[in-house]
């Protein structure tokens, strides 16, 4: 059984439980809510066009063993920059503070490859100690992007070797994904 938990809008805010976190990152409109939906079989996690809708650290209890978290997205969504600089130091703070943070899931368009955004953050866990791995989303779509970049765990020592391909319309790439998690 999931459940929301609550959007929250401060790192001091969140409840501070003992069961272990999984959060979801990635470019606005990279397809997290989505994601969670399909990962956990039910519509939780608001999902919209638009990009920028998640705008709080949003929580999932999945079972009374782990939390979801679904963080807001970077990259296009129409913010000021000062809102979007206050998503980066929130981000930031959730990442280096966050002692139930068990991985970080990395969610890149594989329409549209990986950004310099995606980079930058991919860096800074790297240097933090932030276990992460690499989720390709939408891989029903057909690609965009001519180049891709290729991204190896060699060159970020914080990222999971594997790196999973998803489609959430498809239902794809879900099972790694769970089995990680410790979700059925």
């Amino acid at each position: 059984m999931i459940k929301f938990v609550g959007g929250f809008d401060k790192v001091a805010s969140l409840p501070n439980t003992q069961f272990p976190e999984f959060a979801f990152v990635g470019r606005s409109n990279v397809g997290k809510s989505s994601l969670i939906n399909a990962l956990v079989k039910a519509n939780v996690a608001r999902t919209s066009n638009t990009p920028g809708r998640t705008q709080t650290l949003n929580l999932f209890n999945v079972d009374d063993k782990i939390m979801i978290v679904d963080l807001p997205g970077y990259g296009y969504a129409k913010v000021s920059r000062a809102n979007a600089l206050e998503w980066l130091n929130r981000l930031e703070e959730y990442l280096t503070t966050r002692r139930q943070l068990r991985r970080l899931f990395l969610l890149i368009d594989s329409r549209i490859g990986v950004r310099d955004s995606d980079l930058d953050l991919m860096d800074f866990c790297d240097i933090h100690g932030i276990p992460y791995q690499v989720v390709y989303t939408k891989k029903d779509k057909r690609v965009r992007e001519k180049s891709q970049y290729n991204l190896s765990h060699e060159n970020h020592p914080a990222m999971a070797a594997e790196i999973i391909e998803t489609s959430a319309e498809k239902k794809t790439g879900l099972e790694p994904l769970r089995t990680i998690i410790g979700i059925k």
